[in-house]
Protein backbone atom coordinates (compact mmCIF):
# COMPACT_ATOMS: atom_id res chain seq x y z
CA UNK A 1 0.00 0.00 0.00
CA UNK A 2 1.76 3.18 -1.41
CA UNK A 3 -0.06 6.39 0.67
CA UNK A 4 -0.23 10.18 -0.18
CA UNK A 5 -1.71 13.23 0.87
CA UNK A 6 -4.34 14.98 -1.15
CA UNK A 7 -4.31 18.53 -0.09
CA UNK A 8 -8.29 20.10 -1.08
CA UNK A 9 -7.88 23.58 -1.52
CA UNK A 10 -11.51 24.72 -1.67
CA UNK A 11 -12.61 28.04 -1.52
CA UNK A 12 -16.02 30.08 -3.44
CA UNK A 13 -14.27 30.76 -6.40
CA UNK A 14 -11.79 27.87 -7.21
CA UNK A 15 -11.25 24.19 -5.61
CA UNK A 16 -7.89 22.78 -6.35
CA UNK A 17 -6.64 19.04 -5.62
CA UNK A 18 -3.19 18.81 -5.24
CA UNK A 19 -1.85 14.91 -4.68
CA UNK A 20 1.50 14.76 -3.07
CA UNK A 21 3.95 11.62 -1.41
CA UNK A 22 3.90 11.57 2.49
CA UNK A 23 6.24 14.18 2.91
CA UNK A 24 4.58 17.11 0.80
CA UNK A 25 7.51 17.69 -0.72
CA UNK A 26 7.06 15.99 -4.22
CA UNK A 27 3.95 16.27 -6.54
CA UNK A 28 1.81 13.66 -7.84
CA UNK A 29 -0.83 15.08 -9.45
CA UNK A 30 -2.46 18.93 -9.27
CA UNK A 31 -6.05 19.72 -11.08
CA UNK A 32 -8.46 22.04 -10.55
CA UNK A 33 -11.72 23.29 -11.18
CA UNK A 34 -10.52 25.91 -13.78
CA UNK A 35 -9.06 23.30 -15.97
CA UNK A 36 -12.29 21.34 -16.22
CA UNK A 37 -14.79 23.96 -17.24
CA UNK A 38 -14.71 27.32 -19.76
CA UNK A 39 -16.97 29.27 -17.79
CA UNK A 40 -15.66 31.58 -14.67
CA UNK A 41 -18.38 31.33 -12.37
CA UNK A 42 -18.59 27.31 -12.75
CA UNK A 43 -14.71 26.75 -11.22
CA UNK A 44 -15.75 26.52 -7.74
CA UNK A 45 -18.83 24.09 -8.29
CA UNK A 46 -19.11 20.81 -7.15
CA UNK A 47 -19.18 19.18 -10.38
CA UNK A 48 -16.45 20.75 -11.42
CA UNK A 49 -14.42 19.60 -8.11
CA UNK A 50 -15.45 16.16 -8.80
CA UNK A 51 -14.01 16.04 -12.37
CA UNK A 52 -10.93 17.87 -11.42
CA UNK A 53 -10.67 14.94 -8.46
CA UNK A 54 -11.27 12.07 -10.71
CA UNK A 55 -8.29 13.73 -12.93
CA UNK A 56 -6.00 14.01 -10.29
CA UNK A 57 -6.73 10.52 -8.97
CA UNK A 58 -6.12 8.35 -11.95
CA UNK A 59 -2.85 10.32 -12.45
CA UNK A 60 -1.72 9.19 -8.71
CA UNK A 61 -2.99 6.03 -9.43
CA UNK A 62 -0.64 5.46 -12.58
CA UNK A 63 2.09 6.49 -10.51
CA UNK A 64 1.91 4.22 -8.01
CA UNK A 65 -0.61 5.84 -5.06
CA UNK A 66 -3.01 4.10 -4.02
CA UNK A 67 -4.12 5.45 -0.46
CA UNK A 68 -4.50 9.50 0.55
CA UNK A 69 -4.81 11.06 3.68
CA UNK A 70 -6.93 14.73 2.82
CA UNK A 71 -6.05 17.88 4.32
CA UNK A 72 -9.13 19.92 3.27
CA UNK A 73 -8.58 23.58 3.55
CA UNK A 74 -10.78 26.60 3.39
CA UNK A 75 -9.59 30.55 2.69
CA UNK A 76 -8.75 30.86 6.39
CA UNK A 77 -6.87 33.59 7.40
CA UNK A 78 -7.70 37.06 9.44
CA UNK A 79 -10.74 38.21 6.79
CA UNK A 80 -11.57 34.93 4.57
CA UNK A 81 -14.18 32.70 5.55
CA UNK A 82 -13.15 29.89 7.30
CA UNK A 83 -15.19 27.08 6.11
CA UNK A 84 -14.27 25.73 3.14
CA UNK A 85 -16.40 26.11 -0.55
CA UNK A 86 -19.00 23.49 -2.53
CA UNK A 87 -15.68 21.65 -3.94
CA UNK A 88 -14.75 20.38 -0.74
CA UNK A 89 -16.87 16.87 -0.29
CA UNK A 90 -17.42 15.96 -3.50
CA UNK A 91 -13.87 16.31 -4.30
CA UNK A 92 -13.31 13.68 -1.52
CA UNK A 93 -16.33 11.27 -2.96
CA UNK A 94 -14.72 11.87 -6.30
CA UNK A 95 -11.26 10.46 -5.21
CA UNK A 96 -12.97 7.30 -3.21
CA UNK A 97 -14.65 6.47 -6.48
CA UNK A 98 -11.73 6.76 -8.95
CA UNK A 99 -10.34 3.54 -6.18
CA UNK A 100 -8.29 5.35 -4.17
CA UNK A 101 -8.55 4.70 -0.55
CA UNK A 102 -9.08 7.44 2.30
CA UNK A 103 -6.90 7.40 5.12
CA UNK A 104 -7.57 10.44 7.78
CA UNK A 105 -9.59 13.37 6.95
CA UNK A 106 -8.73 16.65 8.28
CA UNK A 107 -9.22 20.05 8.38
CA UNK A 108 -5.97 22.68 7.77
CA UNK A 109 -7.77 25.85 7.35
CA UNK A 110 -4.99 28.84 8.04
CA UNK A 111 -6.94 30.47 11.62
CA UNK A 112 -5.61 33.73 13.10
CA UNK A 113 -4.57 34.15 16.71
CA UNK A 114 -4.71 37.75 16.89
CA UNK A 115 -2.74 39.32 14.31
CA UNK A 116 -3.71 41.90 11.94
CA UNK A 117 -7.34 43.77 12.62
CA UNK A 118 -10.16 42.61 10.95
CA UNK A 119 -12.32 44.94 8.49
CA UNK A 120 -15.19 46.01 8.86
CA UNK A 121 -14.54 49.32 11.42
CA UNK A 122 -14.87 49.85 14.80
CA UNK A 123 -18.41 48.89 14.93
CA UNK A 124 -18.32 45.42 12.27
CA UNK A 125 -20.44 45.66 9.06
CA UNK A 126 -23.92 47.18 9.45
CA UNK A 127 -25.81 45.27 7.14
Amino acid sequence: MRWGVCHIYASYNDTIIHITDMTGSETVAVASGGMVVKADRLESSPTASMIAAKRAGELAKDKGINGVHVKVRGPGGHNGPNNPGPGAQPAIRALSRVGLKIGIIEDVTPIPHGGCRKKGGKRGRRV
